[in-house]
């Protein structure tokens, strides 16, 4: 079994919370949301990001406003709903829950 396939399923598991943690900041375009996401070692691609923004919108986690461009086509930003606002809270609950889950099975099973 290769690490890499690993890290990167974990990753997808958490790339949701991530990019609505991000739009919690406030309204992003997806490429500036790709790059925090990038900075962050949160490894991602274009064709990964685009599909689960659609996914997220049409499940009305996010909202979304077009903008006139000075150099090409109307930009689309991205928001949080009023729901994927509620949503952010509940997957930080369980995040919180998750982190501390994983440490006490880890750290036991190390000693």
């Amino acid at each position: 079994m290769k690490i890499e396939n690993t890290k990167a399923q974990m990753r997808k598991g958490v790339l949701e919370f991530c990019i609505l943690s991000i739009l919690k900041k406030g309204e992003a375009y997806p490429s500036d949301i790709i790059a925090q996401l990038k900075s962050s070692k949160m490894i991602v691609v274009e064709g990964t990001i685009y599909p689960l923004l659609t996914r997220l919108k049409n499940g009305e986690v996010l909202e979304y406003r077009w903008e006139e461009s000075k150099s090409g086509p109307p930009r689309k930003y991205y928001s949080l709903s009023s729901k994927g606002k509620e949503l952010l809270v509940g997957l930080d609950e369980t995040w919180n829950e998750l982190v501390q889950a994983v440490k006490l099975t880890t750290q036991k099973s190390s000693s």
